[in-house]
């Protein structure tokens, strides 16, 4: 016990250091978290949007590789696409960079780049080569958003370009597309950028872009004509041809411009409605307030007349044609044929217009009532144009025309009508048609086919009685031309200047000159002194 306590006492007591709190360790991974903790801010920090765009296809795009471009500079890429629920459209999951988020709003529009050819021009050749890529035309305007369904066709213009938008409103959409021109005095100003069905179903709403600054030159007055193709006239000046250019003679086009005698109002604003004219002189044609509506019974034909053919008073449109029908009169046993048709009055100039027109006001009617009962005003159809066939209505007056007045019929009062000139050119040629059916061609051919070989006869004994004439009285016709030449020349002999026959016809002549004169000396002093005959004649004193 005492050794062991010994030994225990002789050996040291151990060292303990102290222990360090913090160890050079764990420098390395406390740099690598800060480092790893920065770029995940950063990350985050620079991250931009997520989108999801809707397209039809997805012919041309390619996950991971298809970017979206915005004026050619890159902001985002495709990540996924995928069908959506429906299976109906394609879903296209986009990653958009940072900064991005300004023109990501709910008017902003995207579509796929790729080459077209629409309008009469080629775009997105570029991609033939590069591959398809989203386009994007960012606006700041509206709310922010991150879903957007794509267009099938690009925008024809660019929320960053100048001008303004118009929508023209017409019958029919024609040959007009997106991108078809707008003509300002036969100059490019603008073009369609879209257009569609209008509500009912009734027309077409088109929606065209003027570039500035010449929207300025849209007014209140301004009218808008359909420019496509080319109009052909033809007047006393000779044949005029219209267009506004070989490009609207293709794809067509819409021009505008003010009317004569129009003033140029005030501007158009954005959006502003127009209507579309068929043509440059349609916008010429006036607006007029009082229309009245006339009914005509025609019991001749139609064919040719169709509703907008001109209703016509001495060569001067009155108005148009707006419906027409067949029906059956079960009184008078046949079919007529009633063609409604609306008289504009203010057409016409009058001495005192403003009196005139009042008078229209309060009774439309009475001009056209007037003309039928006091000076024989009736309607009748008249070709519009021999090569087509149309037709026209066209006002006459009727000399001796039997007294009439205005019916009513179905609410609408009707005019007296008369068989149309072209009518009456029809019936003339069927009567002469018809005498020429009675003509006996075949038994005229008959006879002149005899009377033919008759002459044919005729003719070789007349050539018969010739060459007998020539071989034996030749001879003899020569023999007494030259008794004949000889008779001449005695006779020119006895007749010449030194012949006796000439002296003593000049000496005759003499001597009758004076035997002329004496009579005639005679005969004045048988005037002056009939007595002289019985006591001779009185001599005068100076004898």
């Amino acid at each position: 016990m005492t050794d062991r306590s010994t030994i225990e006492q002789h050996i040291a007591a151990p060292v303990v250091p102290a222990k360090r709190r913090f160890s050079l360790v764990w420098i390395v991974p406390l740099v690598a978290l800060a480092i790893g903790g920065w770029l995940a801010f950063k990350a985050i920090r620079d991250k931009g949007p997520t989108i999801t765009i809707t397209f039809a296809t997805a012919d041309g795009l390619e996950a991971g590789k298809t970017k979206i471009k915005f004026k050619d500079v890159d902001i985002g890429q495709v990540e996924s696409i995928a069908l959506s629920e429906d299976a109906a459209k394609v879903m296209v999951t986009a990653k958009m960079i940072k900064g991005s988020e300004v023109f990501l709003t709910d008017q902003t529009k995207f579509w796929v780049v790729r080459p077209r050819i629409s309008g009469g021009s080629i775009t997105g050749l570029g991609t033939v080569l590069s591959g398809a890529y989203i386009g994007i035309d960012g606006s700041r305007l509206g709310k922010p958003a991150s879903t957007f369904t794509g267009l099938e066709t690009p925008p024809v213009v660019t929320f960053d370009h100048p001008g303004r938008s118009f929508k023209i409103v017409a019958d029919s959409l024609g040959s007009l597309d997106i991108g078809s021109p707008v003509y300002y005095r036969q100059i490019q100003v603008g073009q369609v950028v879209g257009y569609n069905l209008n509500e009912k179903g009734t027309g077409v709403d088109i929606v065209i872009f003027v570039d500035a600054p010449h929207f300025t030159r849209v007014t209140k007055n301004t009218k808008f004509w359909n420019a496509s193709g080319f109009d052909v006239s033809l007047s006393a000046h000779g044949l005029k041809i219209d267009t506004q250019s070989m490009v609207s003679i293709i794809n067509g086009g819409i021009a505008f411009d003010l009317p004569k005698d129009s003033g140029p109002g005030k501007e158009a604003e954005e959006d502003t409605t127009f209507h579309l004219y068929a043509d440059r002189n349609a916008i010429q044609e006036k607006r007029y307030t009082i229309r009245t509506y006339y009914t005509l019974l025609f019991d001749e034909s139609v064919r040719g007349l169709q509703i907008g053919a001109p209703v016509e008073l001495y060569g001067i449109k009155m108005g148009e044609v707006v419906d027409l029908n067949l029906e059956f009169d079960l009184e008078q046993k046949k079919f007529v044929a009633p063609v409604t048709v609306a008289i504009e009055p203010e057409r016409m100039s009058f001495s005192n217009r403003e009196k005139i027109l009042k008078i229209f006001n309060n009774d439309p009617s009475l001009f056209i009532k007037t003309m039928v009962e006091r000076h024989g005003l009736r309607a009748q159809l008249q070709s519009a144009n021999l090569l087509t066939g149309q037709l026209m209505v066209n006002l006459v007056f009727v000399p001796d025309a039997p007294r009439a007045t205005l019916t009513t019929r179905n609410g609408v009062q009707v005019v007296p009508t008369v068989t149309g000139s072209f009518e009456r050119l029809q019936e003339s040629v069927s009567r002469i048609l018809t005498r020429l059916e009675n003509v006996p061609f075949d038994q005229i051919g008959n006879e002149l086919q005899l009377t033919l070989k008759a002459a044919t006869a005729t003719i070789a004994e007349v050539g018969n009685l010739t060459a007998t004439l020539n071989s034996e009285t030749a001879p003899k016709l020569q023999t007494a031309l030259m008794e004949l030449q000889k008779t001449l020349i005695d006779v020119q002999k006895s007749l010449g200047a030194n012949s006796p026959l000439q002296y003593n016809t000049t000496k005759t002549l003499e001597e009758l000159s004076r035997t002329l004169r004496a009579l005639r000396e005679l005969t004045t002093t048988l005037e002056h002194q009939p007595q002289s005959i019985l006591f001779g004649k009185k001599r005068q004193p100076d004898e």
